[in-house]
């Protein structure tokens, strides 16, 4: 239990540091950034207090399903996905010159957030996430590397195709491998 003096502590701290413009605890969009457009994007989220939610196949399944039906609704292309225990990547194309990538991402923690606790009574997603914006082709296949061998880095498997929570809504797994082959490590 946190003491009252700990709390007014903390919320003296929090408010001087608001007030004197000091960065909050979490990541916050681009204001000048519509985010609305063709662009393309590179998304992580994390489970709430990093629990290890993506180690199952029943909860990746549903959580991919409705990231899928979030990426519908508001035009984008899942160029690759990958789901760590504790996180997930995603790298999104927009399809559409009002893709909104707010709303994506509204929608797809609302979504697999609300389905994930009724099915299993546990809380899905942190708060905030982290992105970024894509400028070329290049970099969108750095990022896919990046997304795709994340598992291999982390020594959850040898190679990325023994990873089951890898993929990709636009192409097999073996294509961005082969075009990720052609594209040099940075």
């Amino acid at each position: 239990m946190v003491s009252a003096f700990r709390r007014t502590i903390a919320d003296l701290w929090n408010s001087t540091c608001l007030t004197r413009g000091m960065f909050p605890h979490h990541p916050e969009h681009l204001k000048a950034f519509p985010y609305i457009g063709l662009y393309r994007y590179f998304l992580t989220f994390c489970t709430f207090e990093r629990r290890r939610h993506f180690v199952d196949a029943t909860h990746v399944d549903l959580v991919l399903l409705q990231i899928q039906r979030a990426a519908r609704e508001q035009a984008f292309a899942m160029v690759a996905y990958c789901f760590m225990p504790d996180h997930l990547h995603l790298l999104l194309e927009a399809q559409a010159d009002d893709s909104d990538a707010r709303r994506f991402i509204k929608a797809a923690k609302q979504y697999s957030g609300y389905y994930f606790k009724r099915q299993f009574g546990k809380e899905l997603w942190q708060r905030y996430g982290f992105e970024r914006t894509l400028r070329s082709d290049e970099e969108m296949l750095s990022v896919a590397r990046y997304i795709v061998e994340n598992p291999v880095r982390a020594r959850l498997v040898k190679h990325v195709e023994d990873y089951p929570f890898a993929g990709s809504g636009m192409y097999p797994l073996s294509e961005i491998l082969e075009a990720i082959a052609f594209c040099p490590r940075r």
